[in-house]
């Protein structure tokens, strides 16, 4: 998986000729009179790249492009361009990632370590007024664009130095996460919920979303008891890293700013671990585990097989992370934001059947 950004800035003396531009640039901005906060370096900042289709319910529209093809789709757009797009799956999350940016500011008002949030879509440039529009009518701080004409924007994550990669289209999203970029594929609720305006709140699922799935294989391969007997003897190992490890560390280094202003309290960033796991069973692992990459997880809910959906509906995430879809399913129905991971094993099982036959070697 993907490293983590730096979150401290080279000493004088060591100052590139990148530092000279965004030094530059911070002077020109400066010296602007705008009520529109300047992007953060994206070396320093927290980068969460979302699709259009993430950000924006473009349901109708993409039923344009499929049943009438991309030059109706593009004409659509344009005559409709001064008629702002409807929320979508990413909305509130790019909203709550505005809020952490006002409070961080108000804390550090020179810091760079921030959420940057880039618009990554296939879309063509002349759909860009439309999508422009649509992000000043919501008052939306996304100052980044990558708008590549019909071409997968999965090649320009790493150019824009992505922590975390939000989109419609589950190839792409394996894609990024084959390039060691985290990243998963948003689901609308079915139904409404009301959501904090006030506080960040991202839930994950432990084994295949934080972890490996290396524990999850054992379990489909050999049962729960050699699942347990495994991970009690393994207890002190840590899991490998999964494809969202990274992106909670990123939240926790951005969490550890407001505690040093002494806001552990008032955080606007809480984290959730909602795994299917039992906790006397094989929860000590994954505890272990965090400790030993010194993370730390606001809550953690061992539900030992139970269905995460009621759980989740007491949270209010805005957005959950899972890699297998019965439990994205289950969440959604409830009116859960979320996000599937496809990863791991469980890419292989529904509801805990195969579906997908192993290899066999010649």
């Amino acid at each position: 998986m993907s490293d983590i950004k730096p979150m401290e800035s080279n000493s004088v003396g060591e100052d590139s000729e990148e530092e000279k531009d965004w030094a530059a640039a911070k002077a020109f901005f400066d010296n602007l009179k705008t009520s529109k906060p300047r992007p953060p370096k994206s070396r320093f900042a927290v980068t969460i790249a979302v699709s259009s289709r993430t950000l924006f319910n473009m349901v109708e529209e993409r039923k344009i492009y499929e049943e009438d093809g991309v030059e109706t789709y593009v004409k659509h757009q344009v005559e409709h361009e001064s008629e702002p797009l409807k929320p979508g799956a990413a909305f509130p999350f790019v909203k709550a990632l505005m809020n952490v940016n006002s409070r961080l500011r108000e804390l550090y008002p020179d810091s760079e370590e921030l959420f940057d949030i880039v618009l990554m879509t296939n879309n063509h440039a002349e759909v860009g007024v439309r999508l422009i529009n649509s992000i000043n009518h919501y008052d939306l701080t996304i100052e980044r664009f990558c708008m590549t004409g019909g071409k997968s924007p999965v090649d320009y994550l790493k150019a824009y130095m992505t922590n975390l990669y939000l989109s419609k289209d589950a190839e792409k999203v394996t894609e990024a996460i084959e390039q060691g970029i985290a990243a998963a594929t948003m689901f609308m609720p079915d139904t409404q919920t009301v959501l904090s305006d006030t506080q960040l709140r991202v839930a994950f699922d432990g084994d295949a979303v934080l972890f490996s799935d290396e524990s999850e294989i054992i379990v489909k391969q050999h049962g729960l008891d050699t699942f347990f007997e495994h991970e009690k003897e393994f207890e002190n190992k840590p899991l490998a890293q999964g494809p969202l490890k990274c992106f909670l560390e990123a939240l926790g280094k951005l969490q550890k700013k407001f505690y040093a202003k002494n806001e552990r309290l008032n955080c606007p960033i809480r984290t959730y671990l909602v795994t299917a796991r039992s906790a006397a069973s094989s929860g000590a692992r994954v505890l272990k585990t965090l400790r030993s990459w010194g993370l730390v997880i606001d809550e953690a809910l061992f539900l030992a097989g139970a269905p995460k959906g009621p759980l989740l509906q007491k949270i209010h995430p805005h957005i959950y992370f899972d890699d297998q879809m019965f439990h994205i399913e289950g969440a959604k129905e409830l009116g859960t934001i979320s996000a599937h991971v496809p990863y791991g094993i469980g890419q292989k099982y529904h509801r805990g059947k195969l579906i997908e036959k192993p290899e066999t070697k010649e």
